[in-house]
């Protein structure tokens, strides 16, 4: 977890890199891995001018994905991967998953869940073909990557032996004040991003996938290596992490970048958020901390790991196998709704957007130590966090509370080095 100490070096790093003008990279030497967060608010159906709504919110997806495409290698720009980091849509289509009736699961009632995010049709005709038009901005331009979060699933419900406390209007000190929460099924996730959909059936760099695409793996070439991509579904069984084993054993030598959509907590831990808890209520998944210990932190390859989920940002690096550094980095900002309060709405609870905000991460591989520059955009103000002056005022008090201004910056600019990844790609160079 990111310490006090640890936070005060980033600030200051991520002053001094506001301060001064960007370095110029050799383009054989760099390259930008585009890193898109929870997308559901977007392309939540209610959230269009069709259902009254001031604006199209796709709109702002569709504008992130535009500019992505402008940016791509093979349009003579510099980002060579992208990743979506799950929920890329917001409602499901079933109330409960029957296949989890074996293992003693049935849903529960819970009031927040039935009445703001019941099964409805326009997941299919509204939520699910915005997600699906958005990546085809990109589609046969690049590699790329899609998994799954709790909102893709067929269904999610309350578990029965985990039901909303009498108070779960106001959640208090009770960590699960609104019930534990179970996803199940992708069906509906797989008709639009399986392994045999057109964006990645045949594709040379689709090189693996599991569970129907649930669970993928790519490689693209880039900086002067070539690299592997891992993305897996949320909390995933045993089963899922013996698979990705031997992928990476497949492509020996690789650096592995890993993406999931839930590992850390916006404290930097490796926590699920305490509401979805998978491997609670189904012992067969694997939690973060088991993620970590079963998968992450035993394979060399392995250096960057991404995920959703938890609403904000955050970052730790820690020793995995052989002592080499698995850096681990949380990006989510779907809590955040400027554009709807401009936009004149007013709610009891905040209405998240997202503003067009997302994570660009530039690997400068040139000279000794290698380093990634970690930036978030906005292709909505058409700016980087650190020139939106208000950017602290708008969202550090929703995200991290007990940041200063100047912490809060650092955590969405700061840079990554990458001390030991010359030591452990010697060979990995194309």
């Amino acid at each position: 977890m990111i310490g006090k100490t640890r936070r005060l070096v980033l600030a200051l790093m991520a002053s001094a890199a506001l301060a001064a003008p960007a370095a110029a990279l050799a383009k054989d030497d760099s390259f930008t891995l585009a890193v898109i967060p929870d997308t559901q608010n977007y392309v939540d159906y209610t959230h269009q001018t069709a259902e009254g709504f001031p604006f199209d919110a796709r709109e702002l997806f569709f504008e992130q994905m535009r500019y992505i495409s402008a940016r791509l290698k093979a349009n003579g720009g510099d980002i060579a991967f992208v990743t979506s980091l799950g929920d890329t849509w917001q409602h499901q289509t079933k109330k409960f998953d029957e296949a989890h009736a074996k293992f003693g699961v049935s849903a529960g009632v819970n009031p927040i869940l039935d009445t703001h995010f019941a099964p409805t049709d326009k997941t299919r005709s509204v939520e699910m073909p915005a997600a699906k038009q958005g990546f085809e901005i990109i589609a046969g331009q690049t590699p790329f990557s899609v998994v799954p979060g709790n909102h893709d699933y067929d269904a999610m419900w309350t578990d029965s032996r985990h039901l909303p406390i009498k108070d779960f209007m106001n959640p208090g000190d009770h960590p699960r004040a609104y019930g534990m929460l179970h996803p199940g099924g992708l069906d509906n996730w797989r008709e639009v991003f399986g392994a045999q959909t057109a964006f990645f059936k045949d594709k040379p760099w689709y090189v693996a996938s599991y569970n129907g695409g649930a669970d993928s793996a790519q490689v693209f070439t880039a900086g002067g290596y070539r690299f592997l991509h891992i993305g897996l579904e949320m909390a995933p069984g045993d089963d899922v992490l013996a698979w990705a084993s031997k992928v990476i054993a497949a492509h020996p030598g690789l650096p592995t970048i890993v993406s999931i959509h839930d590992h850390l907590s916006t404290n930097g831990e490796r926590a699920p958020n305490p509401m979805v808890d998978m491997a609670m209520v189904h012992p067969e998944h694997n939690n973060p901390e088991d993620v970590w210990r079963k998968f992450l932190s035993r394979h060399e390859q392995i250096f960057l790991a991404l995920n959703g989920h938890q609403h904000g940002q955050a970052y730790r690096a820690d020793a995995g196998a052989g002592g080499f550094t698995v850096h681990q980095v949380l990006a989510d900002y779907q809590d955040r709704g400027q554009t709807a309060i401009a936009a004149g709405v007013k709610a009891a609870w905040p209405v998240g957007i997202g503003d067009g905000w997302m994570r660009f991460m530039t690997f400068d591989l040139s000279g000794e130590t290698p380093a990634i520059r970690v930036r978030t955009y906005s292709t909505h103000y058409k700016k980087f966090s650190g020139e939106v002056p208000e950017y602290a005022a708008w969202y550090r008090k929703g995200e991290q509370p007990k940041m200063s201004d100047l912490e809060f910056l650092a955590a969405d600019e700061f840079t990554i080095q990458l001390d030991d990844f010359r030591k452990r790609f010697a060979n990995g160079a194309k």
